[in-house]
């Protein structure tokens, strides 16, 4: 399964070097851009997720300890079909150590029709 190192490699390389913004070149005073505070996104492809591919359960367990591993409270979103959630949830919290110190929030979205599933990771807002 190539894609899944693929993936795997491109959400490390990003949650390594971050995303910073360019800022526009204008000289007129403008609104700030809104800064990204997402620490790691990626897609889970609809086949690997249909077969239960061991490897996207690895990279599930991965960013569950990467959002265990943050100094800030941290929100795991996860985005897919209701019935897959369960599924997704359990291999997310695999890769948490049972004894992390950050405050972590696991939480579903039900994907709509022509949405991709995702799983998005950022600081907490709020609290």
């Amino acid at each position: 399964m190539k894609w899944v190192v693929t993936l795997f490699a491109s959400a490390a390389a990003f949650a390594v070097t971050g995303c910073a913004p360019m800022p526009a070149a204008s000289t007129a005073p403008t609104e700030k851009p809104a800064v990204s505070t997402e620490i790691l996104r990626f897609e889970i492809p609809a086949d690997a997720l249909g077969a239960h591919d061991p490897q996207l359960g690895a990279i599930l367990a991965k960013a569950g300890a990467l959002a265990a591993a943050q100094k800030q409270p941290t929100t795991i979103l996860v985005t897919a079909l209701a019935q897959d959630l369960p599924y997704l949830n359990q291999a997310i919290w695999k890769g948490v150590p049972a004894r992390h110190t950050v405050r972590l929030s696991l939480e579903n979205m039900t994907a709509g029709a022509r949405q991709p599933y995702s799983v998005s990771i950022k600081p907490t807002q709020g609290g």
